[in-house]
């Protein structure tokens, strides 16, 4: 009979292109890895890798065996959440997360999939979309929760909420009667997201469409766009749902503008060969934690902001 060991060594070994890739995967040695295939080999009584100088290339049959071995371990993840106890269903869940996620509803995911799956463990990475989409193709991720204009075929998606966008300032920042105009908007830095994500380059976009040049302050750390903003550094473009403290306690203003600002639609992804069963899991559960926290909290803008209905759904 298959050892499905071996099974998941084979699959890790053909996604990642390697054994050495597999055993930073499988947190075991390279060693360990070529003992398994070679066993799967013998079992088979077929060459599933050729050696082509210092690297391995699957053989046909090893294409063949993929297809089945991918079922089999879907299989083997679905029998196990249907009919083993929670508490007893173990691993790893890779997880990778746009930072709006982490000033929302992260630490409320983690509390669910701990009370339900004890025995699972969260590894979570804090990224980019381009990142995460990134990182979940080349199987470095297990499930991403990142704008949804970032997925394709390649994953399975369930959207996880829309957040609206709003330009933000401090109450000392000298700014015009509103609703203030692109034109005064650009006097100012405009502090957002880095420079590689999709709103850094929509807000650009609508400031040259008009002629206008702008000083893009490009961050990676949201808490630092936010802490920027009540220093009166410049104005910010960020989702107003991770400044209500500041706004309710009156360290930052929405600003009414003239110019609109989009949405951001963001889902949970993860493979579409869903072979791993709890990344659907997770994905799944992400969605109900996501529609909990916008139904206490709400999930709009306290009063007008200029912020658009519409959302960052394509590129």
């Amino acid at each position: 009979m298959l050892d499905l060991k071996s099974l998941e060594t084979f699959i890790w070994t053909m996604r990642l292109g390697g054994f050495r890739r597999a055993a930073e995967r499988l947190n075991t040695t390279q060693p360990a890895i070529s003992a398994r295939i070679a066993q799967l080999q013998d079992e088979l009584g077929v060459v599933l890798f050729d050696r082509v100088g210092r690297r391995v290339a699957p053989t046909p049959q090893a294409m063949v065996l993929l297809t089945y071995a991918e079922k089999m371990m879907a299989l083997r993840s679905e029998l196990l959440t249907a009919v083993a106890d929670r508490s007893a269903i173990r691993g790893v869940i890779r997880l990778g997360v746009a930072e709006t996620v982490v000033h929302t509803w992260l630490s409320q995911l983690i509390e669910r999939l701990n009370a339900l799956y004890p025995a699972v463990s969260l590894e979570i990475e804090v990224e980019t979309s381009p990142s995460l989409r990134d990182a979940l193709a080349r199987h470095e991720l297990d499930v991403a929760v990142m704008l949804a204009s970032y997925t394709d075929v390649r994953f399975r998606a369930i959207p996880v909420g829309n957040y609206p966008l709003g330009w933000v300032a401090s109450p000392t920042l000298p700014l015009p009667e509103e609703p203030v105009s692109l034109r005064d908007l650009a006097a100012w830095p405009i502090i957002t997201f880095s420079r590689t994500t999709q709103p850094y380059g929509v807000i650009r976009e609508m400031f040259s469409s008009v002629g206008l040049q702008v000083r893009m302050f490009g961050n990676s750390s949201l808490a630092s766009v936010v802490r920027m903003a009540v220093d009166a550094v410049g104005v910010s473009v960020i989702p107003t749902v991770i400044v209500q403290r500041e706004l309710a306690e009156g360290r930052l203003r929405l600003i009414r503008s003239q110019a609109p600002l989009p949405g951001m639609t963001f889902c949970a992804a993860h493979s579409a060969t869903a072979e791993n069963h709890m990344a659907s899991v997770v994905a799944d559960l992400a969605a109900a934690v996501a529609a909990d926290y916008e139904a206490t909290t709400g999930n709009e803008a306290p009063h007008a902001t200029g912020a658009s209905r519409s959302a960052l759904e394509s590129d």
